[in-house]
């Protein structure tokens, strides 16, 4: 059967907040255990962003220029009635894509096991 609780004693769980206080002080930020923010450098522009990261995959870029011109020569081969060198291209294309999916995830765990700075 259940226990009965000493009488006059509120039950309490552990962590509860007593009636009437605030959990979070909104005027501070959250002190979150083992989060560590750094102050942000400064706001990077779109072409500053890329050549950075191109710089640090050059790989994914050039896979994405192959991609994109085997679709445009394949689509323009196919228009032109030449269908054994759309679907060469339409080849190449997919070989593209999958050199450009390899070369993201050797770019993250290249990223990954980089040491932090």
């Amino acid at each position: 059967m259940a226990a009965a609780a000493a009488p006059g004693v509120a039950e309490q769980t552990p962590g509860a907040v007593p009636p009437g206080a605030v959990p979070f002080d909104f005027s501070q930020a959250p002190n979150i255990e083992g989060f560590n923010p750094l102050p942000k450098t400064k706001d990077e522009t779109f072409k500053e962003k890329f050549a950075r990261k191109t710089k640090e995959n050059p790989f994914v870029p050039i896979g994405c220029l192959g991609t994109a011109g085997a679709l445009i020569y394949g689509l323009r081969a196919f228009h032109q009635g030449k269908t054994r060198q759309s679907q060469l291209l339409m080849r190449g294309r997919i070989f593209a894509q999958g050199f450009t999916v390899v070369a993201i995830i050797v770019g993250v765990f290249a990223t990954a096991l980089k040491p932090k700075q």
